[in-house]
């Protein structure tokens, strides 16, 4: 029976195309109605290479249902390499041609001898949602673009975490990311971002392993690489925020690298001397901030809800009232995120809820008692909740309607003391 999805926190799988924006000089050919594009355009809310509103469309209209629109497929990449400098163009498939029955992959099979290269991701909406798009761009690039290398550079690793415009906070992510790779002496590959495209792709099979950062996202993908190009890696289920979690993968990496331990542990030394100083000076607001309750709750997806109870728990000492996913994890992921959960400091365990409607989240929410006024951070859709609860309101996750982020992160050590800032600054205002 059909039902109403209120405050759905993802899109269909097309709306990969952010995942594509995200790569420089590449381009989303869309095979689909014009409807998917203009919709998918301003819920991604991004700009990408070329224009921030205008895609190769076939724009396929109630003819090509009947007849079929490989022919206007064809004729639209042809079009799109003749008039648009770009290195790479990623066919994205709507749900009208895989309906339909278009051969979209024989079509793009024509152009394997273009003079730039042309792949084709599988992403009609009714096969999942944007994370299962980003992860299906993901393995169109593997299986497009990339062969076994017997080349390696040495300290080489190919970076995977968050999910490009989804996550608002990606770019700056993915640099802090980096540099957290580089001192550990070791070359951080990532194909996302400003200056990140076509060569960074080329450098994917020359890596010593790939590090993925995340509770599921692009796992499938690594064991697709594993198996294609004999690529191994290392999963590391939660994004570094703060101290704690950040000296946690750093010793993790560093092993699995090969980092001799003496450098990791310096390293670490010299970061939390950092870390804590600015801690130490504010000690006071954090444990006298009456006006906060210790209990908090997070709306967000599982890459988001897990880094960010992990650092109120484990760095802050707050407590975690439920947990709210909104990604629509698959359900195999299901019960080991569950359990990352309950890896936490002090015996601590936090409920997850694996939730997609935000009517069901504010309720349980509203229910809750929280021995005072809660911190949550979650969606600019939490606000009201918020207001009503009267909480600590932090926006956090998709959809970001509060703050303009352009290269700002939480990831890693001065991350954590930016999310405290964040926090922070919100219950100071309570002062007043």
């Amino acid at each position: 029976m059909a039902k109403i999805l209120d405050k759905q926190r993802y899109k269909c799988a097309m709306a990969a195309m952010q995942t594509v924006q995200a790569i420089e000089r590449a381009i989303p050919v869309l095979h689909s109605g014009p409807g998917c594009a203009h919709k998918l355009s301003n819920l991604i809310g991004n700009s990408g290479y070329f224009s921030p509103n205008i895609y190769p469309c076939t724009s396929l209209n109630e003819k090509d249902v009947v007849f079929g629109g490989a022919k206007k497929l064809h004729s639209t990449i042809e079009n799109s390499l003749k008039v648009i400098d770009a290195d790479l163009y990623v066919v994205l498939t709507g749900c009208i041609p895989e309906i339909v029955g278009d051969d979209t992959e024989e079509v793009v099979e024509q152009f394997a001898d273009a003079e730039k290269p042309v792949i084709y991701a599988s992403t009609a909406g009714f096969k999942g949602n944007n994370y299962i798009g980003h992860e299906k761009v993901i393995d169109a690039i593997t299986d497009g673009l990339l062969s076994p290398s017997e080349e390696k550079i040495p300290g080489l690793v190919n970076i995977w975490a968050d999910v490009p415009y989804q996550d608002e906070y990606w770019a700056g992510n993915y640099r802090a990311l980096e540099e957290l790779i580089r001192d550990l002496g070791l070359k951080p590959n990532t194909i996302f971002g400003y200056q990140r495209g076509i060569r960074q792709i080329q450098d994917i099979p020359k890596a010593e392993f790939n590090l993925v950062i995340s509770p599921w996202v692009g796992v499938k993908n690594a064991k697709h690489m594993e198996k294609k190009l004999g690529l191994p890696f290392l999963h590391y289920p939660t994004l570094p925020i703060g101290a704690f979690e950040t000296s946690k993968f750093l010793r993790t990496v560093g092993e699995y690298a090969g980092v001799p331990s003496e450098k990791v542990e310096a390293l670490i030394r010299e970061k939390e001397e950092y870390y804590y100083h600015y801690i130490e000076r504010f000690a006071d607001l954090f444990l006298e901030t009456r006006v906060m309750s210790k209990q908090f709750s997070v709306v967000a997806d599982a890459h988001y809800a897990l880094a960010v109870t992990k650092f109120l728990v484990n760095d802050l000492g707050l407590f975690p009232a439920q947990q709210f996913i909104v990604d629509d994890t698959p359900k195999e992921f299901r019960e080991p995120i569950r359990q990352y959960f309950e890896e936490l400091n002090y015996g601590i365990k936090a409920e997850t809820i694996f939730e997609t409607d935000g009517y069901k989240i504010h309720n349980a929410i509203r229910e809750h008692d929280y021995h005072g006024y809660p911190l949550i951070l979650g969606g600019y859709w939490e606000k009201s909740i918020a207001e009503e609860t009267k909480a600590h309101f932090l926006n956090i996750s998709y959809p970001i309607q509060e703050r303009l982020v352009m290269n700002s992160f939480y990831v890693g050590y001065d991350g954590g003391l930016r999310l405290l800032e964040d926090i922070y600054t919100v219950a100071r205002s309570r002062f007043n």
